[in-house]
Formats: structure tokens, C-alpha cells, sequence
């Protein structure tokens, strides 16, 4: 189903006048009228008198605005500028999403009950009544969702009205429309909600959210492999260190995102369906000789969601929470990403492939700025401020419920919007990405007291008294050549295969294992495989 935005901007005045127009001054002077005389006072009388005056409320222009939703006038950027990049969400996290779900999770529990024997008064449906129910679900559309949404006006409770638009839809079926009073039987509206919410955030993640984390960590893969060989100084503390390779450091993040999605894809997904407060207590009093408790797990665990068993009135958002905060470390993760890649294309080691037409920086031509990157970082630091925030609170409800829980969990799509957006603009990011090879390489090349470290080790092995003290010497705070550390090798009582080795050494050869460990990738790779939230 595509979801479309109208591309309209309505301004609507109550008063056809025209204002007239003033110079700034005349302005001033309407609004504070004892203005025009403080030129005659102290600069401190004036202030005083200027405040005295403001203090005034100036009355509300004959004016107001009627604006109709659309990509201009949305709060959320989700829902206007960045539309296009996160609407494959829609479907499942909007309020459209949310009051589709509500719809199938009563139908199916309509179902399920006329498959109990013992509640004789819902006789088993026919199959071609299954298939009008079925139906109901497989052609739910926007003008059905404005249904429920016109019933609720009346209603002015959201899951009363899906129950009322079903009864409506199925009052002129002739088996139907002889149980219609057993649509949401025996439930609260939290029976619907919580695994409405379960079925919106398992879509979500299957179909949209992990597919983009996978094809982003490809990516990175890609560039783990590709740049496994090219020796690159590294930086800790900011200052030059013993060298790496580009590839090896895409790893790290390879690794460490790939670690996380499967961790995400590991999280069960639960839900709940045993009543007001969670007790079976009105289906009991209706049809004691029925093992609710079974019927439950059974009905839930048909929607692909695992039962939660022992529950208040809602299930208590445990698992959302460890979903989100998985979620939250993988953005962390890639926020990491997104900065070290603006580092390396600050210090040059990267170049951008650059697009006809784009414009860096308003008034300096020459920019090309790593804005990918940066909207990839501001971008996850939205999504975790909102996932943080339904993390801590979910978990929490008074008693046996409060309502606190509903308007937050409404926000969900805001957060898994802002970690899409995050991760499809650091994968539009790589895709501009270049290796400036001779950047990398002259790095290395002036920095060649990064072989202290090699130099004093080798010392250790031979016993020569003191290497770190004597390589501190040479080396800190010190400009140091290829002359100046080859002539402090030539000068070690050391083995000559030892010395040899050391003077064949460059800031380039010495990368250790780096190479190797580049391609962990490859055997981390396996982990992946397209997994998905239980």
C-alpha cells in the first residue's frame, strides 16, 4: 500500500483587510507610545521605560492561519523533509498501522472462539465466513481506517471504535452477524493494543528496519575487505600510534554491528491476552470449563508472538525495552562509525565523489562536506533520546496500569524513523566514499617514531639495559626521520638478522596482524544470514 502525502499549504485569513504597511520605527512607535519621547532621558530612564512599556501586551493581529497537513507543515521532519527515506515505515507504525493490527487481532479472536467447543453460542465459522473475515484484514485501506477513526469521534476511546467498525462491516452476514457481540469478548482494550504493538514492531523490524541494518553492514564489510592491505597510520589520544590498515578498522565496526544484530534479532517478541488484569477473571465467570490459559498461549503464539503468561492489565513492555536498548547500542555503535569516518575524510584520507549541482557551503565554493556522516550521527542521537525514554519508562506502570504507557508508545515510529534515516544516510555516505592512498601513505611517512615501539621490544628480547627509557629519549616530543631511527638502530649491540629486520622495518610494514585480522569478517559474515526478531 503506498501512503502519500497531499502537497498542499493552506493560509487562511478571518479578515480580508489588507495590513498597511509601516516602516519599523512608525511600528515601534504604535506599539510603545512613550517610545518616541525617551530619546530626551538617561540611557538607564529609557531602559526603565522601555520595560514599563513592554510590559503592555500588544493585541493580537486580525489574523490567523489555517494549515493543512502536509511535507511543509509537519512537526515531525519524519513526516515532511525526510518522507521519501523513512514512508516504508508507515504501514506498520503509523496510526493506520496501529488500528490495522487492532483489526486482525480481533478478527482472529473471533475466530479462535469459534473454535472452542465449549463455547457452543460461537458455532465454527464456515469457510466462506472465514474468508469474509479474512478479507476484512487483507483489504484494510485508508478509507476503512478513516471509518474507525469518524466512529471514534463518537466514541472517544480508539479500540471501542475497531470493535463498533467490525460490527458494522459484519452486521449483513448472515452467520456473522449472529455473534457480533462476541467481537472482543472477554478483553481489554489492552489485549488488542499489546499485541497489535507486538505485530507492528515485528513487521517493522523484518521488513524494513533489519533488511537496512544488513545492507549497511554489508557495506562496511565491503569496505573491510576491499582496503584489508592499505597500512594507515592509527590515533590514539588524537597522536600518532603503531599503524593498522583501513581495512582492519572497518572490521572493528563490522564486527561490532554485526554482533549487535544478531543480538537484536535474538530478542522475543511478547504478548499477552488474559483479560483486565490478567487474571482470566470475565472469561472464567462466562466459560469455566474452558482452560483459558491454554486458549491464550495458543491464540498469541498463532500471531507469531510469544506468551507472556504472568501479567497485569498489559503485558509490562519487558522485551521492548531490551529491544530498544539493543537497538540504541547499534546506533551508538554507528555514531562511533560516523565519526571516525569524518576524521578520516578531515584528515584527507578519504575523498567524496562529488554530485553536479550540489552546493557545499553557501558562500565557500570550494566545500565538500561529509554531511552524510553527520546526518547519520545527528540522526541516531534522536532515535536513541526517544528509545532511551520508552526503555526507562515502558517497564514502569502503577499498580495494576496507568495509562502513561499508551501516548509513549505511540512514539515508537519516531525512534525506529530516526535510526532508518540514520542508517540510509551513512549508507549514501560510503557510497560517495574514495581511498586517497597518497594521503595515507605521506601520514605514515611523517611520522616515523611510531617504530619506538617495534625498536624497544626487539631490545627487551636481547637484553640491551633500559629500550623504553632510551626510545623515550630518541622519540618524544622529537622530530624524528628515517636517518635519525636508522642511526640509532645501526648503534644497538643486538643480532645482525635482529638489526636487519628492524632496518628493513617503515611506518608502512609495520601493521602486525592487521591484515589477517581484516578478515574476521568473512567468518563473522555467517552470523547474519537474514535473521529475524522471534
Amino acid at each position: 500500500m503506498a501512503i502519500q502525502y497531499t502537497n498542499c499549504f493552506q493560509l487562511s485569513k478571518i479578515s480580508s483587510k489588507t495590513p498597511p504597511v509601516c516602516s519599523p520605527t512608525s511600528l515601534v512607535n504604535r506599539a510603545f507610545p512613550v517610545y518616541g519621547c525617551l530619546q530626551k532621558f538617561s540611557p538607564a530612564s529609557r531602559l526603565e521605560a522601555k520595560v514599563n512599556a513592554m510590559s503592555t501586551a500588544v493585541p493580537a493581529a486580525d489574523y490567523s492561519m489555517d494549515i493543512e497537513l502536509s511535507s511543509l507543515t509537519a512537526l515531525c521532519p519524519l513526516d515532511g523533509r525526510y518522507w521519501t527515506k523513512v514512508k516504508d515505515l508507515a504501514p506498520f507504525m503509523s496510526e493506520f498501522g496501529l488500528i490495522k493490527f487492532r483489526v486482525l487481532v480481533e478478527i482472529r479472536w473471533l475466530i479462535k472462539l469459534s473454535q472452542i467447543p465449549e463455547v457452543s453460542e460461537v458455532p465454527r465459522f464456515s469457510n466462506e465466513a472465514e474468508s469474509y473475515l479474512q478479507n476484512l484484514i487483507d483489504e484494510f485501506n485508508m478509507n476503512d481506517a478513516l471509518e474507525v477513526k469518524k466512529i471514534e469521534k463518537v466514541t472517544n476511546h480508539d479500540v471501542k471504535a475497531v470493535e463498533y467498525f467490525l460490527k458494522q462491516r459484519c452486521q449483513s452476514h448472515p452467520e456473522i452477524s449472529k455473534v457480533l457481540e462476541f467481537f472482543h469478548f472477554a478483553c481489554t482494550s489492552e489485549d488488542i493494543n499489546n499485541l497489535a504493538h507486538a505485530l507492528m514492531l515485528k513487521e517493522a523490524l523484518n521488513k524494513v528496519i533489519l533488511p537496512v541494518m544488513d545492507e549497511l553492514i554489508l557495506a562496511i564489510h565491503n569496505m573491510a575487505t576491499a582496503n584489508a592491505s592499505i597500512p594507515m597510520l592509527s590515533r590514539t589520544h588524537g597522536q600518532p600510534a603503531s599503524p593498522t590498515t583501513l581495512g582492519k578498522e572497518m572490521a572493528v565496526f563490522y564486527y561490532r554491528l554485526s554482533k549487535e544484530r544478531e543480538e537484536l534479532s535474538r530478542i522475543e517478541i511478547f504478548g499477552k491476552f488474559a483479560g483486565a488484569v490478567g487474571n482470566y477473571n470475565a472469561h472464567i465467570i462466562a466459560y469455566p470449563e474452558v482452560n483459558w490459559p491454554q486458549v491464550a498461549e495458543e491464540f498469541v503464539t498463532s500471531l507469531g508472538i510469544s506468551l507472556n503468561p504472568c501479567v497485569t492489565q498489559i503485558e509490562p513492555h519487558d522485551y521492548m525495552a531490551r529491544l530498544f536498548n539493543s537497538i540504541v547500542l547499534f546506533n551508538n555503535i554507528l555514531i562511533d562509525f560516523d565519526r571516525d569516518i569524518w576524521g578520516y575524510i578531515s584528515l584527507g584520507h578519504f575523498k567524496q565523489i562529488t554530485k553536479v549541482g550540489e552546493i557545499g557551503s553557501s558562500t565557500m565554493p570550494h566545500k565538500v562536506n561529509p554531511i552524510d556522516f553527520e546526518n547519520s550521527e545527528g540522526n541516531c542521537g534522536i532515535a536513541n533520546g526517544g528509545l532511551i525514554h520508552l526503555s526507562i519508562k515502558l517497564p514502569i506502570s502503577r499498580w495494576q496500569r496507568d495509562l502513561t504507557d499508551s501516548t509513549v508508545l505511540r512514539n515508537m515510529g519516531v525512534g525506529l524513523g530516526h535510526s532508518l534515516l540514520a542508517y540510509k544516510s551513512a549508507l549514501q555516505g560510503i557510497g560517495k566514499l574514495q581511498v586517497n592512498e597518497a594521503s595515507l601513505s605521506a601520514d605514515l611517512d611523517r611520522y616515523w617514531e611510531v617504530l619506538a615501539e617495534a625498536i624497544q621490544t626487539v631490545m627487551r628480547k636481547y637484553h640491551v639495559p633500559e629500550p623504553y627509557e632510551k626510545l623515550k629519549e630518541l622519540t618524544r616530543g622529537r622530530a624524528v626521520t628515517t636517518e635519525s631511527i636508522r642511526e640509532f638502530i645501526e648503534g644497538l649491540d643486538i643480532p645482525t638478522n635482529a638489526k636487519t629486520n628492524l632496518l628493513n622495518l617503515t611506518p608502512h610494514s609495520y601493521v602486525g596482524a592487521a591484515v589477517e585480522l581484516s578478515k574476521i569478517v568473512d567468518t563473522v559474515s555467517s552470523l547474519l544470514n537474514g535473521a529475524r526478531v522471534l
